[in-house]
């Protein structure tokens, strides 16, 4: 049965929240190569339904998902290629285009045959097929300047799109929705922050508006170590790599300074700075307690592992949507959850900032600002 569907969606309103999202490169290669990327996904998950069959969790969910990028870059690759995703879904249909009451839903109308699988993986392949042949078409030179062909092919590529979609049972309009909400979560229009899940505690249960702490690195019997300390007094543990070849992990802890800044999230800064939420048992318990802490904890270290492959994020602007995801599925359960993407990619990506800041100098002072919500690296004063 199709889920969650409360509106239709049309073509146009969902063209206009895709150009308003749109943060890829003007060149139609680069929508191209999208297209074709989000088709390999979607044929992905119907691999995995097969291969792990019961074990594959979230199979409707990842087909709706994988529908709603799709069609993200068919709006892309028009919007490049002098079209428009209400002209192609028109096209399509057989209706004439324009008034901007067409639907997403009109591709698909919903089968009472039950799903067909069979009929699911015929459409996927076409649609494979068919992303193939544009890709092919693309670079021996068949959309130079020719309109009326890549519309023509847009047209064939999302035919076998709304069957699949039909034998599948999945509502476009819902995927459309669903995308919409996506992309605003990721790279919404007007970015606002929600109110700090402390907000209106006692200032004892609050984490620091503006907590500034002096990292640095110091020898101890010939081994290095990071030493943490605000207002004078030491914070935590000193810390070392805890790895071979050694890699600066040991200046982790800004990571979760950049958390509660921007996030107004980190159980493990609370716990260093014994800042329990203890008016909330509920809270105390399971937000502030010992298994959110192994989470943060745990999440910390497998960004990092990734961010090593990738110069620390020195040249990522922005976050990939795959990374982010994960993130949210890594605090699934945890009050952490219920913030935007857009948040944690900026609390990474700054946390970071500010780690290759200490990687070059090795000492310094950051300040976690929870009014700005930014954490900010300051060079350590000269004696």
């Amino acid at each position: 049965m199709v889920k969650g569907v409360d509106r239709r969606i049309t073509a146009s309103d969902f063209e206009r929240n895709a150009v308003a999202t749109d943060k890829l490169e003007s060149r139609l290669e680069t929508a191209l190569l999208g297209l074709v990327g989000e088709v390999g996904s979607l044929v992905s998950a119907l691999k995995k339904k097969r291969r792990d069959t019961d074990g594959f969790l979230g199979y409707h969910d990842a087909v709706v998902e994988e529908l709603g990028d799709v069609l993200w870059y068919v709006s892309a690759v028009a919007r490049r290629g002098g079209t428009t995703l209400e002209d192609i879904l028109s096209r399509a249909i057989g209706e004439a285009a324009g008034d901007g009451t067409v639907t997403l839903g009109a591709l698909a109308p919903r089968s009472s045959r039950g799903i067909d699988e069979s009929a699911f993986e015929k459409s996927l392949l076409e649609l494979a097929g068919e992303s193939g042949d544009l890709a092919k078409r693309y670079v021996g030179g068949n959309y130079a300047d020719n309109v009326d062909a890549l519309r023509g092919d847009l047209i064939k590529f999302i035919r076998p799109l709304g069957h699949a979609a039909s034998a599948a049972e999945v509502s476009l309009d819902e995927a459309g929705s669903r995308n919409i909400a996506k992309t605003q979560e990721s790279w919404p229009t007007q970015p606002a922050f929600p109110p700090l899940f402390d907000e209106g505690l006692h200032a004892d249960e609050q984490l620091p508006r503006l907590l500034r702490v002096e990292v640095y690195e110091r020898e101890v019997n010939g081994k290095k170590y990071v030493f943490q300390k605000t207002g004078g007094i030491l914070l935590g543990d000193r810390l070392t790599d805890n790895h071979l070849p050694e890699d600066d992990y040991r200046f982790h802890d800004v990571f979760h300074l950049a958390f509660a800044a921007v996030l107004g999230w980190s159980p493990t800064t609370r716990a260093l700075l014994k800042i329990k939420r203890k008016s909330l048992a509920a809270i105390d318990e399971n937000e502030d307690g010992a298994r959110a802490n192994l989470i943060e904890e745990g999440l910390s270290t497998w960004i990092f592992e990734t961010a090593k492959r990738h110069q620390f994020f020195a040249n990522t602007p922005r976050l990939g949507l795959d990374l982010l995801k994960a993130v949210k599925n890594f605090v699934q359960g945890y009050e952490a959850h219920r913030l935007p993407l857009w948040m944690w990619d900026r609390s990474i990506l700054q946390g970071y900032a500010v780690f290759r800041e200490l990687q070059v100098h090795r000492r310094g002072i950051v300040t976690a600002d929870l009014i700005k919500r930014e954490v900010r690296f300051e060079r350590w004063p000269e004696s």
